[in-house]
């Protein structure tokens, strides 16, 4: 399978760069796999087109505020820092750039000497990725001094600097578990209206975790679309969750991802135990792209995404390659917003 086939051109002025005037106010294209056609409505059209019994699942996992600017020290050379994942209390794994100048032993700080953070470099490694050491300069807990001096990590297709307005937009209503650097963007579509009327229309929702890190969007490097691997993220699936999961599959009840990183973690589990998804937690490296067998997840609520991209393989693989085109390709002529403060779709 090459890669060149889910390339497409999308003209610049779709790509989205603030969200939409109010949260829960966006188009929704709506695709049905059985029939091959797709036709226009709304994201509050929503629960008139799920079913009674049919299982929400969401990612509740909480955007860090990771992006950090400081200087090195004591040169006082700029520094941009994105944290990509903590690997326990002091440690992470980041993007620095200018990565060229960031060597093992290099110390930055971001913020005032006596309130902020100091970086020191500990390893380097490929894609410009760096280990290193975080801590307070002043008695303070580290996640707090980042909440403060952070700024959310828009992703590089949104060609603005983040706002204040960005730390409540870029963030669903439901997020609780803190440790994502990108936002599960499908979840942004939501509000508690919108979900208290999915409530009363008898649709289940439950919640897994799967931080968003780099890998979920590190860009498809081969044209051998087999060769690429996802880089790990940690999830997490309780036990409630599972066994909602396991009782909608029982009684034929349909289970509706919101996004590609909730189908993620489902499927890792479900094909992890060759079925059955059961309380679990671990990192998900699970490539899916066209050929791949979905064990639970029969509905798809995602963004549009990037040409050649792993998550619009994803897609493809759950609406099949030729219908994905096809509906990307009247996205475009009705000119819907594209990426993550962009449009959605609902595939059934």
């Amino acid at each position: 399978m090459r890669l060149s086939e889910f390339d497409f051109e999308l003209p610049e002025h779709l790509i989205a760069q603030q969200p939409p005037a109010a949260r829960g106010t966006s188009r929704l294209l709506i695709v049905n796999r059985a029939a091959g056609t797709w036709r226009d409505a709304t994201i509050a059209d929503v629960p008139d087109l799920l079913s009674p019994g049919d299982l929400l699942v969401v990612n509740n996992s909480k955007v860090v505020p990771a992006r950090l600017l400081g200087r090195r020290h004591p040169s006082g050379g700029h520094v941009e820092c994105l944290l990509l994942r903590q690997l326990d209390d002091e440690h992470w794994e980041v993007l620095l750039h200018p990565g060229q100048k960031m060597k093992p032993g290099t110390l930055a700080r971001f913020g005032p000497d006596d309130a902020g953070l100091e970086l020191e470099v500990l390893a380097q490694h490929t894609f410009g990725r760096r280990t290193i050491r975080l801590r307070a300069l002043a008695a303070a807990p580290v996640a707090s001094v980042i909440d403060a001096l952070g700024h959310m990590p828009l992703p590089p297709y949104i060609k603005r600097d983040d706002t204040t307005a960005d730390r409540d937009r870029y963030q669903t209503v439901y997020a609780t578990r803190r440790g994502s650097v990108a936002a599960p963007t499908a979840g942004l579509h939501f509000t508690p209206d919108l979900l208290a009327r999915l409530e009363r229309r008898g649709v289940e929702r439950r919640e897994v975790t799967l931080h968003v890190g780099y890998g979920t969007f590190e860009p498809v490097r081969t044209e051998d679309v087999e060769a690429h691997r996802i880089h790990p993220e940690p999830f997490e699936i309780d036990g409630e969750t599972a066994a909602a999961i396991a009782a909608a599959q029982r009684s034929g009840r349909r289970v509706v991802a919101v996004g590609t990183t909730t189908t993620r973690t489902l499927e890792s589990v479900a094909a992890a135990n060759d079925g059955p998804v059961t309380a679990a937690s671990g990192e998900a490296s699970l490539f899916i792209y066209p050929g791949f067998t979905f064990r639970v997840v029969g509905g798809l609520l995602t963004n549009f995404h990037l040409p050649k991209s792993s998550l619009l393989l994803l897609v493809s693989a759950f609406a099949g390659t030729d219908l994905t085109r096809e509906a990307y390709r009247h996205a475009i002529a009705e000119e819907y917003r594209f990426y993550s403060y962009g449009d959605a779709m609902l595939i059934l």
